[in-house]
């Protein structure tokens, strides 16, 4: 199926649902919190969906594992040969530095912490209320996830060219500003146009983006950005935007008749040996899977993707186009002085590690000169700010420490 109609794409993915639930993924999502969801402020789905960045500490821990449950989701099955991940040589033993990942937990409000490296897990370590077989939302790390199905989605020939223009795919945009920029500049966040990501902030862009009445099936993001003008010409200006990754959701979904879940599924979840059900969040007006966060998953699940990803870096396996591994985590754009940067969608280090980072602590770091993966899960008290990050990669200088 290529390119339908956004009316009929939605019904085949409200369609998918239903039997992935019967089927394979019972007892995970059937949990009834409906009273919960009631006392979310907002009226529609998606405005109760943007009230998360003012969620207390308290509200995050209880809902950041239950998201699946508490808004439109679609499931992904586990797969039926799951890739066993072993412990070896297990990190961290003797009671000062068990202390030490404690109060790192602790401090910051983790709830799931794994280091891999060299074949083996090294340090798995768990907080309530997330247990070994529970899932936890991703916030942003979800784009990297999408940015992953971008080059499934090239090497099936489903996109066609990284500088096709975006009102190809999504012919809604002809006539206006985004139609006119290309995927590339779409994956790599500089499409020139106008937008504020500021998390404070209730009347910035990434506050509102889902607040508008739905017009008809037209997906929240999409009504949204289509007014939204050039600031910049397209490919010169970097500016971090999480809608442009939920409108690369929709590129996706139109260029291969599959929400993002279904395809996630196929090309990888089953394929590569995801040992639990994971969960993709949708738009409440098209039913379509939102491309820059939503996906929940189990920690060990999250490392295996990073397994993936790092394994294609490698040395491809046919999952990913050349076009796409050749530049994903370059630092194409430099974001920092230090010289670190962004790829398609993926945050790399002026070394040779990269990383997918979601506000709230989400985080899943690749080092491929280390053979380490690090994944970092839990509910920090703020969205992000400079003590938080410089805290989690003072952590990972650890970790990279003790394998030196």
């Amino acid at each position: 199926m290529r390119n339908l109609p956004l009316s009929a794409l939605s019904l085949i993915l409200l369609l998918w649902v239903s039997p992935i639930y019967a089927q394979h993924c019972e007892g995970v999502a059937t949990q009834d919190l409906s009273a919960d969801r009631d006392q979310i402020p907002g009226e529609t789905m998606g405005q109760k969906l943007e009230s998360l960045l003012f969620w207390n500490n308290e509200e995050k821990l209880n809902r950041f594992g239950n998201m699946h449950r508490l808004f439109p989701s679609i499931a992904i099955p586990a797969s039926p040969e799951a890739k066993p991940l072993t412990k070896a040589d297990v990190w961290f033993q003797d009671e000062t530095q068990q202390q030490a990942i404690s109060s790192y937990m602790q401090d910051n409000q983790l709830t799931g912490l794994l280091v891999w490296q060299d074949g083996h897990i090294r340090l798995e370590r768990y907080a309530a209320p997330l247990k070994a077989d529970g899932v936890w939302t991703s916030f942003s790390v979800a784009k990297s996830i999408t940015s992953m199905l971008l080059g499934v989605a090239l090497k099936q020939g489903d996109i066609q060219h990284l500088d096709d223009k975006l009102k190809t795919y999504v012919p809604e945009l002809a006539g206006y500003d985004y139609g006119e920029v290309s995927l590339r500049q779409l994956a790599s966040m500089t499409s020139g146009i106008g937008w504020n990501e500021d998390y404070q902030d209730s009347e910035s862009d990434v506050a509102r983006m889902y607040q508008g009445e739905c017009q008809g099936r037209e997906a929240h993001i999409l009504s949204y950005m289509k007014q939204l003008k050039k600031a910049h010409e397209p490919g010169e200006v970097w500016n971090y935007n999480t809608g442009e990754t939920d409108l690369l959701g929709i590129v996706l979904q139109k260029a291969t008749g599959q929400s993002l879940a279904s395809y996630l599924a196929e090309h990888i979840w089953q394929k590569y040996g995801m040992q639990d059900c994971a969960f993709w969040l949708t738009d409440e007006c098209s039913g379509l899977n939102l491309g820059g966060s939503g996906l929940s998953a189990s920690l060990r699940d999250f490392a295996r993707l990073g397994l993936v990803m790092m394994q294609e870096e490698r040395e491809s396996t046919g999952l990913l186009a050349d076009a796409y591994r050749q530049n994903a985590s370059k630092a194409l754009y430099q974001t920092q002085s230090d010289g670190s940067g962004y790829g398609y969608l993926w945050w790399r280090t002026k070394h040779s590690a990269y990383a997918a980072a979601g506000i709230f602590g989400q985080f899943l770091y690749l080092n491929p000169s280390k053979n380490l993966v690090v994944v970092q899960l839990g509910a920090w008290p703020k969205a992000s700010t400079k003590e938080l990050v410089q805290r989690r990669m003072n952590f990972i200088k650890q970790i990279e420490a003790q394998i030196d």
